[in-house]
């Protein structure tokens, strides 16, 4: 190759800089897509906070909202009521999308079937609230199918009983959500060094204690943020108790997204609204990170 055409190729080689920012460039349009449907609307339900609104009437008030909010029963309440649903309904979750995934993964004959699955994670939450409310309280299929068997003597209330009200939210999101812990699970230990396990079957270890003591802790960093994504979206729980209880009966299964619902749509007191979303933004990702760090660490050592 001559000197001449070395020189060309030197020439129509771009900058470094050009190529560092290539990348950037790419990714740019997601970025800013991103930004303008979250940040923004982020930064300006702060501001909002901040006034006392209602439709067009806004009165600076400072930091008024936030120590009503503080005081307020009916957010502590709220944040309770969201704590104990989604509290239990993601433990059940866990144990059987767990439950689920080992025996996909050790049983060929329902690897087979496991789309099956996924299924009840493929509906909108709104028409699956609504086949729960029809199942608990307008249809009364449950009460009607338990006292055909014997189980109890009269219609159960669902709607008149705390207990079985927020029994009604917490099966409605099981039966929806666990799918989503399973799918995760199941390609977590898909994902397994195989030559491991296969050395300690060698070594006569049980399934049980493969499980126990090889996959579940290479799992552990997954589920942990398999059980924050499932934890954050039960603080947004809404469908089911606007659809199937409207946070009766006496405001025991209000959610703190139904909480701040109702301040905004029907008190109308949208500044109030936005300090109580801010709040529970801020608790989320501080609560959030935290479980990950310690979760990561554990996994790395």
């Amino acid at each position: 190759m001559n000197q001449s055409a070395i020189s060309g190729n030197r020439v129509r080689r771009r900058p470094l800089w050009r190529r560092k920012l290539f990348p950037y460039l790419l990714v740019a349009p997601a970025v800013i897509y991103l930004m303008a449907i979250t940040l923004y609307p982020g930064v300006y339900a702060i501001y909002q906070s901040l006034f006392f609104v209602r439709f067009n009437e806004w009165t600076f008030v400072g930091l008024e909202n936030y120590r009503e909010l503080f005081a307020d029963a009916d957010f502590w309440a709220s944040l309770w009521n969201t704590f104990v649903i989604g509290g239990i309904a993601l433990t059940i979750e866990f144990v059987v999308a767990l439950s689920l995934a080992v025996l996909c993964y050790r049983d060929k004959f329902i690897r087979g079937w496991r789309i099956i699955f996924l299924v009840p994670m493929l509906f909108m939450p709104s028409a699956v609230s609504y086949i729960w409310k029809l199942a608990f309280n307008d249809g009364r299929v449950i009460s009607d199918l338990l006292t055909r068997l014997g189980l109890i003597d009269a219609r159960l209330d669902f709607l008149g009983n705390v207990d079985l009200a927020r029994l009604s939210l917490i099966v409605t999101d099981v039966w929806q959500w666990t799918p989503f812990l399973f799918i995760i699970f199941v390609g977590a230990l898909q994902g397994q060094d195989a030559e491991i396990e296969e050395a300690a079957r060698l070594d006569g270890a049980s399934w049980w204690s493969l499980f126990w003591n090889i996959s579940l802790p290479i799992m552990r960093p997954i589920i942990a943020v398999a059980l924050i994504l499932r934890a954050i979206d039960i603080t947004t729980m809404f469908a089911s108790v606007f659809i199937i209880t409207g946070g009766t009966p006496g405001g025991t299964t209000e959610t703190i997204s139904y909480f701040i619902y109702r301040m905004g749509f029907k008190t109308f007191n949208f500044g109030y609204a936005s300090a109580a979303s801010f709040v529970v933004l801020v608790a989320t990702i501080i609560i959030a990170q935290l479980f990950v760090k310690r979760f990561f660490h554990s996994g790395k050592d």
